[in-house]
């Protein structure tokens, strides 16, 4: 009868300490879930809306520093001033020192220049952006950490308090059998 309470109790500790592993269990996915969710938030941002000048400030800067610009550019000014330089008189529109050629090159300049720096202005907005999102997410890291870690800490001294009970348990087990052991020895032991 004895044996059988023990069982029972040994049973009762194990279920318990089943129980608190399950309920880690759920925490730890729920943390897993959550770490999901932002996840897929940075994979899949939510789309920004874009008007009309600055879809063409990002093509005009996106062409305007390419290699395909840069060549495209010197070809037309080489064949620009070869053209003007060995035209006779009256054939060449923009004659050395190719004034209408600078008034060309300061005027793509002027609208240039603000064009990209619209773009980079998008662009470092975009940045800010990331940095932002880059900052929460290593936030919500260090977060995760320290309760991954206190999560721990409860789960070492869960582990070591129900070691500690099934121990005592075990000692009174074996203390009560030697005790029976020791009243067979002498003689004494329950009469059937």
């Amino acid at each position: 009868m004895a044996g059988k309470q023990a069982e029972n109790e040994l049973d009762l500790l194990l279920t318990a300490r089943n129980e608190r592993m399950r309920k880690l269990q759920a925490i730890v996915s729920q943390a897993i879930d959550e770490q999901e969710l932002i996840l897929n938030n940075l994979a899949h941002p939510p789309q920004e809306v874009i008007t009309r000048g600055q879809k063409l400030a990002d093509r005009v800067a996106a062409f305007g520093g390419s290699w395909v610009f840069i060549i495209i550019f010197f070809t037309v000014l080489a064949a620009w001033i070869l053209f003007n330089a060995w035209m006779p008189g009256t054939a060449a529109f923009d004659p050395y020192p190719f004034i209408l050629m600078n008034l060309v090159l300061s005027c793509l300049a002027a609208v240039q220049a603000p064009v990209i720096m619209m773009s980079q202005n998008r662009q470092e907005e975009k940045d800010r952006k990331r940095s932002e999102n880059d900052y929460l997410i290593n936030l919500k890291a260090e977060l995760e950490l320290r309760s991954l870690h206190q999560k721990m800490d409860l789960l070492l001294q869960d582990e070591v308090r129900a070691i500690t009970e099934v121990q005592q348990e075990q000692y009174r087990l074996l203390a009560a059998m030697d005790r029976k052991l020791a009243l067979l020895a002498s003689g004494g032991g329950p009469q059937g």
